[in-house]
């Protein structure tokens, strides 16, 4: 029988994610070779290919265990049997709190999963679509008839458009933090969507009324 991972073992691979994490955040995936990923953990390079057999290797292992916290927040979220809106809000903050305790780990999902091996990368793109139904499937609790007029994933993308880049912007020490920028969020989410599930034909009523307000204003 062959031997499990010894407790210290994975303890040093978690050591090691989490410096390669703020090694590729700051100088981008292809520019931290192994040598300096070994010299800022305090180990050999020898030891440092005993835990991880390349830098892609370890660039999966970030970002894979980055997903799997998203998705156990979301399970964690709809284990509470929260009101719909309730369960949006609920999200929103976990992901942000996420995020900002996570910053390294998340610039690199964003930014560096493009490298992954095909295979790799299927692996994390599975998982993300996991994360965006889930969200998905909130909002359409929220605002119904979403998902019959096929915009419940859309919303979703355009509400993680909003969130996904906060980290360029939203910094440490300034007027605003991740928790106070998630109920805006959750604001303009909610605002935005209400009534969308009950348009037959969305944004094309919309163009053909301002058509007729421009003729009739001779416009046009």
């Amino acid at each position: 029988m062959a031997r499990g991972k010894s407790a210290s073992f994975e303890v040093q691979r978690g050591a090691i994610l989490q410096e390669a994490a703020r090694l590729f955040a700051r100088h981008g995936f292809h520019n931290a070779s192994m040598a300096e990923l070994a010299k800022a953990c305090g180990i050999s390079k020898a030891l440092l290919y005993h835990y991880y057999r390349d830098k892609e290797h370890i660039l999966f292992d970030i970002a894979d265990s980055y997903i799997d916290r998203l998705l156990a927040i979301v399970a964690e979220v709809e284990a509470r049997g929260l009101a719909p809106e309730a369960q949006l809000d609920a999200l929103l903050m976990r992901f942000m709190q996420e995020y900002e305790h996570a910053q390294d780990q998340h610039m690199v999902l964003v930014q560096d999963v493009k490298f992954l091996q095909a295979e790799q990368a299927a692996v994390v793109t599975a998982k993300q679509r996991r994360v965006v139904a889930a969200v998905a499937a909130a909002i359409e609790r929220l605002e119904p008839g979403l998902k019959k007029r096929h915009l419940d994933k859309p919303v979703a993308m355009i509400l993680f458009g909003m969130i996904n880049w906060t980290f360029t912007w939203l910094k440490a020490g300034g007027r605003f933090t991740y928790a106070d920028m998630a109920p805006v969020v959750a604001t303009i989410l909610r605002e935005g969507v209400r009534g969308l599930g009950r348009k037959p034909d969305g944004g094309k009523a919309a163009g053909d009324r301002r058509a007729g307000d421009k003729a009739a204003a001779g416009t046009g």
